[in-house]
């Protein structure tokens, strides 16, 4: 038997995770992790976790991370944007908090596991997609330690979330989580992350939209408000075609445009890998956002770049946005953009 300290959120998923282990005899023990300071919030999922601990007789700790969280995402987050850079926060979150500071909890305090409700599995070693290929979570996990994937259990990642919702809903004390809205992709961000930012900076002021050839040929509204490839928010009065945002560029408050076609890229840089793999150069399937299908890739790793050639053009690769690698369902790794062509 166990011990496993099981990350508690207050949702249906963390609390059938937490219940599938019990019933798998190990020695289960609860923990909410508090992050971004919207206290009402915590209130609310911490009463739901607790109901259910209470269900499955586990204690559960609460853990305040707000000052990390604050410091090592949020504060990433908007200085991204400021730099004209699109942030992946999640895989910060989850390589300092979810898998960083919970991980270092359980550790301390004698667990020999920690679990969560997240849809992906694990051999100990590697990554890999979950059998709920509309759920799969693999791509936000590819920048966990290295170190910490041996002490973590998914117990859904071999089952579909409907199967899960289902199982939910026979159960009493959990029924009413299976029924709830999902939390949103990035938990700080309530509507939109234009709104989010102007808590800390001023993302309003009127710039100019140029060409490729570096020509003025219309305004926007504050280049913090695009990302790239967006298509609308922008005024080029002369163009007979639809446009895309191809570049940012802060330090002049501009946007540079392009067509469809010109903001495909078949190259890309990464900085901050995080491998689980050793080979150095490899063919694999790479993507460059969560919900982007898989795509044929070559990659070489020098040092701590990794240079990526796509078999077919990406659309709209961004600075700061993952690229994880695949192979077959198995993450080998991955890092940040910081340049495509």
């Amino acid at each position: 038997m166990s011990r496993v300290l099981v990350a508690m959120s207050g949702g249906v998923d963390s609390s059938m995770s937490a219940k599938l282990l019990r019933d798998a005899g190990h020695d289960i023990s609860g923990v909410y992790m508090k992050l971004h300071g919207n206290e009402a919030y915590h209130e609310e999922n911490i009463a739901k976790a607790r109901k259910v601990c209470d269900f499955l007789q586990m204690e559960l700790f609460v853990l305040d991370r707000q000052d990390t969280f604050s410091k090592t995402v949020i504060e990433r987050f908007v200085q991204m944007y400021k730099d004209g850079i699109t942030p992946n926060p999640c895989s910060y979150c989850n390589r300092e908090l979810k898998f960083g500071a919970l991980d270092d909890f359980a550790v301390k305090n004698g667990f020999d596991y920690l679990a969560t409700g997240h849809y992906v599995k694990t051999d100990g070693k590697y990554f890999y997609e979950a059998v709920d290929k509309s759920k799969d979570q693999s791509y936000f996990l590819f920048n966990v330690k290295v170190d910490a994937i041996s002490r973590l259990l998914f117990p859904l990642g071999d089952k579909l979330k409907s199967d899960v919702k289902s199982m939910a809903s026979e159960i009493p004390e959990i029924a009413s989580l299976a029924s709830q809205k999902e939390s949103s992709e990035i938990c700080f961000v309530e509507d939109n992350y234009v709104d989010f930012l102007k808590q800390y900076v001023n993302v309003d002021g009127e710039g100019e939209v140029i060409d490729a050839n570096g020509a003025v040929v219309g305004k926007h509204k504050g280049y913090m408000n695009y990302t790239i490839g967006k298509r609308k928010g922008f005024d080029v009065p002369l163009s007979e075609v639809p446009l895309y945002v191809k570049e940012i560029l802060p330090e002049k408050n501009q946007i540079a445009v392009a067509t469809r076609d010109e903001v495909y890229s078949s190259r890309a840089v990464l900085h901050e890998l995080n491998m689980f793999d050793e080979r150095k150069v490899f063919e694999c399937e790479a993507k460059v956002r969560y919900r982007s299908a898989k795509e044929k890739a070559k990659v070489e790793i020098i040092a701590d770049t990794a240079r990526v050639v796509f078999e077919n053009p990406q659309f709209a690769i961004a600075k700061g946005q993952a690229c994880v690698f695949y192979d077959g369902e198995k993450v080998l790794g991955g890092g940040y953009v910081t340049d495509a062509s």
